[in-house]
């Protein structure tokens, strides 16, 4: 009794974990930014040479921040506004944000927010692309 469950228990686990690396392709660093100990505002700037993408995610590197919103600016020039209004911990990662469309070609992504930790070093906020 106790060997089928635990069969059971490793199947279902091997599924979900199939599952999502299924759905997750390859995700590429598309830039990084030293954060600032105010409210600020920042670009990551993306190159053409990235190839195009389905979604983005943030990473919170070393410090806290609370983030406010995200533009991000498409290579056919239209720009979506995402309000994220998350409070970050350091090591942390936004949701999987996914992009409208199929896939697109991202320019660059403005990021406004604001720091939480003076005392810690400087914070690194990540942009993370889902080909």
């Amino acid at each position: 009794m106790k060997i089928k469950f635990l069969f059971a228990a490793l199947a279902v686990a091997f599924a979900g974990m199939s599952f999502t690396m299924a759905n997750f392709g390859p995700w590429e660093l598309l830039g990084s930014r030293k954060i600032n100990y105010k409210v600020d505002r920042d670009e990551i700037l993306v190159t053409r040479a990235e190839g195009v993408f389905s979604a983005i995610q943030i990473r919170v590197k070393r410090s806290p921040i609370n983030m406010h919103k995200l533009a991000v600016h498409y290579g056919n020039g239209d720009v979506e506004e995402i309000d994220l209004r998350q409070s970050f911990r350091a090591g942390s990662e936004s949701r999987v944000i996914d992009l409208p469309g199929n896939k697109r070609i991202i320019r660059k992504v403005v990021m406004w927010y604001d720091t939480k930790n003076l005392a810690a070093g400087k914070g690194v906020v990540e942009l993370w692309g889902k080909h």
